[in-house]
């Protein structure tokens, strides 16, 4: 009897182990052919490009300013204003160089006067020196005061210019045709212009046109050259994309921490006025763009085997030097030898002819839970 029950216990052990055999066996090519993650290689464009930073500014940005110093005692424009060449945009209280300038024409209306005397004077003195009644050096110091007067009359009238010029001054007019971009007084303000030119208002030329002061890394400026495109977009209209030309690689370098960076200038057309002043670009300078090209994604490249087949000596074999992309053939990964062009951050272009359009890559390896739960081991007592 006991012999029977340990036949039958035998019997179902084989059966289990046979069932379970079967089942692991299917499960493990499920399992490889799930294991990784493919891409077809296909045709399409690729465009290397070059990431920067940049700040949009007019092309013609004047600061306006004053001369002379003075309480603001009318203001004519605002932001946003639209003005003329010669348009008036404020005005300085003119009372101090009003009184100024009367002061300097009566002084010249006195120097004037001194000169007539001294001409006259001078007149008689030639005339009794012809009649030998006073001496050459009599006659020599009423020519030299005459000379004197002419010269205080001189200066005389060049300070009366001046400030002339300084009551003209008083006016702030504009220089350019444009639009006010900026206004920094107020009317009751006072501005002095002894040190230094006060800045009143700020007036962009053109916004029809702009540019963009770009900062690049030396590693990236023997990329670039003028006439260059360059794609970029702004935080105010993320879904659009602008376009310009590189017109300046300024040679003048900046250094900050021993970080060398240089200023590039690109131009760009605002025919519809969405860019503004101050906006950050966030710029792509194309430097080579391919059409129609094999390609294949940057992690193909990437990708390496967790289980490298071993060397002679038990050794993880290394992987190759040259660029490797691995090919999913029978379940395993086969690796290929490749060529590589250029690269746009998501794809690179393949020019060798060891793959084509179709073969599939083996991006990376899913991790399978089953993996660690479908191993068992039967233990017979």
């Amino acid at each position: 009897m006991a012999t029977t029950h340990t036949r039958k216990i035998i019997i179902v052990l084989i059966l289990v182990t046979i069932t379970a055999a079967y089942w692991y066996s299917g499960d493990t090519e499920e399992s490889l052919a799930n294991k990784y993650k493919t891409r077809a290689v296909e045709r399409g464009d690729i465009m290397q490009t070059i990431s920067a930073n940049g700040t949009l500014t007019p092309v013609v940005l004047v600061n306006v300013g004053t001369q002379v110093s003075g309480t603001v005692a009318k203001l004519h424009a605002d932001f946003n204003d639209q003005v003329e060449t010669g348009q008036i945009l404020a005005e300085l209280d003119p009372a101090i160089l009003r009184a100024q300038l009367q002061q300097s024409k009566a002084n010249l209306l006195n120097a004037e006067v001194a000169l007539r005397i001294t001409e006259n004077k001078l007149k008689r003195q030639q005339i009794l020196k012809e009649k030998e009644f006073i001496s050459t050096e009599a006659l020599e110091i009423i020519e030299q005061e005459a000379e004197a007067a002419r010269a205080q009359l001189a200066i005389n009238q060049a300070q009366v210019e001046r400030d002339q010029a300084n009551l003209n001054y008083s006016v702030i007019r504009s220089p350019i045709s444009g639009v006010v971009i900026a206004r920094d007084v107020d009317i009751g303000q006072t501005v002095a212009a002894n040190f230094q030119t006060p800045i009143l208002f700020q007036i962009a030329k053109d916004l029809r046109q702009m540019q963009i002061n770009i900062s690049v890394a030396e590693a990236d400026i023997g990329q670039l050259h003028i006439g260059q495109l360059i794609n970029f977009t702004v935080d105010a209209f993320q879904q659009r994309k602008f376009s310009g030309t590189v017109k300046q690689v300024r040679l003048n370098p900046t250094i900050q921490e021993n970080v060398v960076t240089y200023n590039v200038v690109a131009m760009v057309d605002n025919d519809d006025g969405a860019l503004l002043p101050g906006m950050t670009a966030n710029i792509h300078f194309v430097v080579m763009h391919k059409n129609d090209v094999l390609r294949v994604p940057n992690a193909a490249l990437r990708f390496q085997p967790k289980d490298m087949e071993t060397s002679e000596g038990g050794k993880t074999a290394k992987p190759s030097q040259q660029p490797t992309v691995y090919l999913l053939m029978g379940n395993r990964p086969a690796p290929v030898t490749v060529a590589t062009g250029i690269s746009d951050g998501n794809f690179t272009e393949i020019s060798s002819d060891t793959i084509k359009a179709g073969d599939k890559v083996i991006l990376n390896e899913v991790i399978d839970k089953k993996e660690s739960e479908s191993k068992f081991k039967l233990r017979v007592f």
